[in-house]
């Protein structure tokens, strides 16, 4: 895959998750869509610049969850 690919896909999964959780999809949903973004990037060699996007999106997610 190419780099322009992986950001492409890690794009798509990170919109996706956010989706997810605005439509009130199970969270976990949203969680594995960010994970898979990870992995798409640390595969790519883009980890270091992705991952603190995912970790963002992880820790209100903690957040949310403990509010409920």
């Amino acid at each position: 895959m190419s780099t322009d690919d992986a950001r492409e896909r890690i794009q798509h999964l990170l919109v996706t998750g956010d989706n997810r959780l605005k439509q009130g999809v199970d969270p976990q949903k949203a969680r594995e869509s960010w994970e898979q973004a990870l992995e798409v990037a640390r595969e790519a060699g883009l980890e270091e610049t992705i991952r603190p996007l995912v970790e963002v999106r992880l820790a209100d997610l903690g957040e949310d969850s403990a509010r409920q």
